[in-house]
């Protein structure tokens, strides 16, 4: 699905990612952990695009998506959720969904003179699309609420709903558990395993919680000082000495 060869990256002489070389296999779930400045969302920026590389290469599938830019790479299939929710706080949960679709027809101020039934039709359609997310997730009773009104865990899952508005080819998930209680974390969880077992979705995701990771992923990437330390199964992962040191801490 993603392939990632020899990325560099530096800010005022130092290396943020350093021959960063790695594959995102498709309808995987796929963990990037790591220490603080371990260029984790470095690599996250870089892959959706908003920065660019100084050197290497970014491919979906066979194309070239090197230096394209974020709305590009969204029309593309590659969508992004972020450590703090970034809904639209004065609009309803619904509203914040239905909004997700690109090149709505009623968008252009014209068209809503000249193709008012087609509106009408496309609005039912996306609003119907809206239903079916919220269903799934369990914010159904939430539809009309206030997304600013939301806990930290129910933004979280709005924002992953936003991603199933559209057709993601892979979802970059920015730290979706932290600051949720675990209740909600589990809904997440259970969330996130559904769209991959029943309809593809193909995830990488930034995470510091360890049962969490275990629950959901394989494989396990790890970096380390802007580098790819190992790739592997968790139960893999939490053995290796090296890891033990630079990240889950050494007794």
């Amino acid at each position: 699905m993603l392939e990632i060869k020899n990325l560099y990256k530096s800010f005022g002489g130092i290396k943020a990612i350093d021959n960063v070389s790695l594959e995102i296999e498709k309808s995987s779930i796929t963990a990037l952990i790591g220490p603080n400045g371990a260029g984790k969302t470095t690599l996250f920026n870089l892959i959706n695009g908003s920065i660019q590389p100084d050197s290497g290469t970014i491919k979906l599938g066979h194309t070239d998506i090197t230096g394209y830019e974020p709305h590009q790479l969204f029309n593309l299939g590659i969508l992004r959720t972020f450590q703090i929710a970034h809904e639209f706080s004065s609009l309803t949960v619904k509203d914040n969904l239905m909004m997700v679709p690109p090149n709505q027809i009623g968008e252009s101020i014209i068209n809503t003179w000249v193709f008012p039934k087609k509106i009408q039709i496309e609005e039912l359609e996306i609003s119907k699309k809206a239903d079916e997310v919220l269903d799934f997730l369990q914010l159904t009773h939430l539809a009309n609420e206030y997304a600013g009104n939301l806990s930290g865990g129910q933004k979280k899952l709005l924002e992953l709903g936003r991603t199933m508005m559209v057709k993601p080819k892979i979802i970059l998930l920015d730290e979706v558990g932290a600051g949720v209680n675990r209740t909600l974390l589990n809904t997440i969880g259970d969330a996130i395993l559904r769209l991959n077992k029943e309809l593809n979705y193909t995830f990488c995701m930034i995470e510091h919680d360890i049962e969490f990771i275990s629950k959901l992923c394989d494989p396990v990437i790890v970096m380390a000082e802007g580098s790819i330390l190992m790739t592997d199964k968790i139960s893999k992962v939490k053995e290796n000495e090296k890891v033990v040191e630079v990240y889950l801490g050494k007794n």
